[in-house]
C-alpha cells in the first residue's frame, strides 16, 4: 500500500509548519517587534531629587553666608558697645553695692553667683550675684519688662536657652529696652531683633582674656530654683568660691564707647 504524502507547497516542496519555508526546507518563527519604552517615572523622580538637593544646598549656603556676615571678632566692631576697666580680684561682699553702671558690669559682688547655665529668670535677680556670674565669663541680658512684648522677651530667651554662661532677667528702672552685660562690657539696644544682640552674646560669652576667672563654674541650681531678687539681702545660696567680706566701696570705671550709637 502506498504511504500518504504531505501536500506540497506552492513550489512543489512539502509545506513547512507554522510559517514560511526557508532554504533547505526549514521554517523561521515570525518576529515579534516590541517598541522600546523609556522609564519616564524614574527620570522624573531623579530630576526631582536633584532639584531638591540643589535647593537644600543653596539654602544652606545662604544661611552660612548670612551667619558669617553677622560675625564680629572684636568689641570695636559692635556699634554702641562700651568698655570699662574693672580689675580682677574685686571684693566679695554681703552688703548692697552702689554700682556706677546700671546694670552693673563689674566691681564688688556677692560670694555666691547667679546660675548662668542658659537660665531665663522672670524676676529682677540680685545684682551683686549677677556680677559674680559676669566674673565667671557669663553674658547677662536684661530688659525693661514694661517696654517689651511677650514675643520680644521670647526672642531674647532664644539667645540664652541651651547656652552655657548666659542668663536673662528683667531689670527694673532700665534706661533702654534691652541691655547686655559681660565683665567690663555693655551694649544697650532698642529692639529684640537687633543683630548686635547676637553679635555681643556670641563674642563675649567666655571670651578669652575678657573676664577674671576662666574655667569657673556657672552652675548654681539652688539659685536657679529660688533666685534672690534685687530687693533681697545677701543670703548664702549654693556654692561660693571664696569667703566674703563685710563691705567694700565700688571701683570707679569710666566707659569707653567703641562704636557709633
Amino acid at each position: 500500500m502506498a504511504k500518504d504524502r504531505k501536500p506540497a507547497g506552492a513550489n512543489g516542496r512539502p509545506a513547512g509548519r507554522g510559517g514560511a519555508t526557508a532554504k533547505g526546507g526549514r521554517t523561521r518563527p515570525a518576529a515579534n517587534v516590541v517598541a522600546p519604552q523609556r522609564p519616564w517615572g524614574l527620570i522624573a523622580g531623579a530630576m526631582a531629587v536633584v532639584v531638591f538637593a540643589a535647593a537644600v544646598i543653596t539654602y544652606a549656603v545662604i544661611q552660612v553666608n548670612e551667619s558669617n556676615a553677622n560675625q564680629v571678632e572684636s568689641i570695636d566692631e559692635i556699634d554702641g558697645a562700651e568698655v570699662f576697666d574693672y580689675a580682677a580680684g574685686q571684693d566679695h561682699v554681703t552688703t548692697p553695692v552702689s554700682y556706677e553702671q546700671s546694670p552693673p558690669v563689674g566691681g564688688p559682688h556677692d560670694g555666691n553667683w547667679a546660675d548662668c547655665t542658659g537660665t531665663v529668670y522672670d524676676v529682677d535677680i540680685r545684682h551683686e550675684n549677677a556680677v559674680h556670674s559676669l566674673e565667671h565669663g557669663a553674658v547677662w541680658i536684661t530688659y525693661d519688662p514694661d517696654a517689651l512684648s511677650e514675643d520680644e522677651i521670647a526672642t531674647l530667651a532664644e539667645q540664652v536657652e541651651g547656652e552655657s554662661y548666659r542668663m536673662l532677667s528683667p531689670y527694673a528702672g532700665l534706661d533702654s529696652p534691652i541691655s547686655l552685660q559681660s565683665w567690663n562690657h555693655q551694649l544697650k539696644v532698642d529692639s529684640a531683633d537687633d543683630v548686635r544682640i547676637e553679635q555681643f552674646a556670641d563674642l563675649m560669652t567666655t571670651k578669652a582674656g575678657a573676664y577674671p576667672e576662666p574655667g569657673a563654674s556657672c552652675e548654681n541650681p539652688a539659685f536657679a530654683a529660688d533666685p534672690l531678687t534685687a530687693e533681697d539681702a545677701s543670703t548664702p545660696i549654693g556654692p561660693s568660691d571664696m569667703p566674703t567680706t563685710e563691705g567694700a566701696e565700688p571701683t570707679d570705671a569710666e566707659p569707653t564707647e567703641t562704636g557709633a550709637p
